[in-house]
């Protein structure tokens, strides 16, 4: 699997990137200000991250997706350390990842990759989509925040 950053003449696969995040409005929003990554397979693009700077010592992934023919085989893991691995060689002190309190499954990953929960931001889900989201057959209400020292 080839991991590369996104050539600036490439469209982001939004495709992919929606399914990490139902808003197409927040992912064009952070896209403007950050840096996608891919993931390909032969010439199939498998999954995708986004980071973006937050502080000055610190970087945030906000967006790790994978190709749903192609979950379940580790590539989101992949993704994941992959991003870590970016932020240190660029010098940031600081990763961030936050996702849905129902992520059961983002949850684990992202504490399997080293990462630390670190706070809950209340309602973030309320404030953020018009629509109610679902997932695990729990309402997604709250961030969950976690980070990693580098």
């Amino acid at each position: 699997m080839d991991m590369r950053k996104l050539a600036p003449h490439e469209e982001a696969p939004m495709n992919l990137l929606l399914l990490a995040d139902p808003s197409q409005k927040l992912v064009e929003e952070y896209l403007q200000r950050g840096q996608c990554y891919v993931a390909a397979k032969e010439n199939d693009l498998v999954g995708v991250y986004v980071l973006i700077q937050t502080r000055p010592d610190t970087i945030e992934l906000v967006n790790v997706a994978v190709d749903e023919g192609h979950q379940g085989q580790g590539i989101g893991k992949k993704l994941v350390l992959h991003a870590i691995e970016v932020a240190k060689a660029s010098g940031y002190k600081t990763i961030e990842v936050g996702t849905g309190n129902s992520s059961l499954d983002q949850l684990a990953l992202y504490q399997k990759c080293g990462f630390r929960m670190t706070w809950i931001d209340k309602d973030f889900f309320i404030r953020h989509y018009n629509e109610p989201i679902f997932e695990n057959g729990i309402q997604l209400f709250d961030m969950v925040r976690l980070s990693q020292d580098l």
